[in-house]
């Protein structure tokens, strides 16, 4: 692996000219190039290292370790992300209407039925986490229920009609091989 650059180094490249480096990420140079001025260029690109600055380099980027930050969290805790529900139902109200018309009809807001779907839907996920963290289970038992809970996630399809966001969906079997 080549040594990083730090910054106030100062490099000769063959398009843009001679420039500074003025921020590190671990896969880019920020360069301020006399030519052509701030441009990002990747740590492996093709340049003449004319001064080096050999300083201590934080090459993972603030992005980089909130990104991170947030799937070890969304991993390993019962935190759930704020899920929004499609604007069309926002506000709206579901009836439940039994057969037998002499009996009261129970109206429910659909906010409320839409959390308890995301609830089920994330304890789902923690189910799944924890099976396939598990020291006590074998390789074919975590198949096994790896598939149940993919048939529990296509049952529950019905529901995605609900959701905003359509990558947020419940995903089971495809039908397709």
């Amino acid at each position: 692996m080549q040594k990083i650059l730090g910054i106030g180094s100062r490099i000769d490249h063959p398009t843009h000219g001679v420039g500074v480096v003025t921020n590190v990420t671990s896969e880019l140079y920020w360069v301020t190039f006399i030519k052509d001025g701030l441009e990002t260029i990747t740590i492996d690109d093709t340049f003449e290292v004319i001064d080096a600055v050999e300083d201590e380099v934080d090459t993972v980027s603030f992005y980089e370790v909130e990104k991170n930050l947030k799937d070890i969290l969304k991993r390993y805790s019962d935190i759930s992300e704020v899920i929004p529900i499609a604007d069309k139902w926002k506000g709206g109200t579901m009836t439940l209407s039994p057969k037998d018309k002499s009996l009261s009809s129970k109206d429910i807001p659909i906010d409320t039925f839409f959390h308890k779907i995301v609830m089920v839907r994330d304890r789902i996920r923690v189910m799944e986490q924890k099976i396939n963290a598990s020291k006590t289970l074998d390789d074919q038992d975590k198949i096994d229920l790896q598939q149940y809970i993919t048939r529990i996630y296509g049952s529950l399809t019905t529901f995605n009609v609900l959701f905003k966001n359509a990558s947020q969906n419940f995903k089971g079997e495809s039908s397709k091989k």
